[in-house]
């Protein structure tokens, strides 16, 4: 006999109250995907470092074509509020201080993965590529690799490629950009 259980999936809304409220707090370590608070998994040196470079790399060659975002909220829709680990945001005047940057406002979307490989590519990915965000990498700390996922469809990326050390990678929403595998593998 299987049993059926009523899950209760809270609003961005929602989500945002209890934090405001103490129930969560800055140190919980949690996201909101599709409606469920999510634990995230607990950040390895390995994974540190990765996101760190990332941070530094982009901060150092972008000037003002974006602004980088690193572990901070995006919002997708009513139900989704991941915080990835790194987003280049179009530029905005105010840092996005009334609110946070929404799918609209992504040029990439960046998630590091040591032990969430697979819940990034079949949860994260998905959710992006139905929010329209147009590039996403996912750097495979395990397989030492970068995939990049680009032109979403109907709640998919059509365009999946993966890239290894020495290969670079063109950033598609800033023309002219390439970072290498090893800059961002270390």
């Amino acid at each position: 006999m299987s049993v059926q259980v009523e899950r209760r999936h809270f609003s961005v809304i929602e989500f945002d109250r209890m934090a405001d409220a103490g129930i969560l707090s800055e140190d919980d370590r949690v996201e909101l995907i599709e409606g469920e608070i999510i634990e995230m998994s607990p950040i390895g040196s390995r994974h540190a470092a990765c996101v760190r470079r990332l941070d530094a790399l982009f901060n150092q060659r972008l000037g003002g074509a974006a602004q980088v975002s690193a572990q901070n909220p995006v919002l997708i829709d009513e139900y989704s509020q991941p915080e990835p680990d790194v987003a280049l945001l179009k530029p905005r005047a105010d840092f996005y201080s009334e609110e946070h940057p929404s799918a609209r406002d992504v040029l990439l979307i960046v998630e590091v993965a040591d032990t969430s490989v697979e819940y990034d590519r079949q949860v994260k990915s998905p959710l992006y590529a139905r929010a329209g965000v147009g590039e996403m990498w996912l750097v495979n700390l395990h397989a030492d690799i970068v995939e990049v996922y680009t032109q979403p469809e109907n709640g998919a990326y059509r365009d999946r490629r993966q890239f290894t050390r020495g290969d670079s990678i063109p950033l598609s929403g800033i023309p002219g950009l390439t970072v290498s595998v090893e800059e961002i593998l270390g």
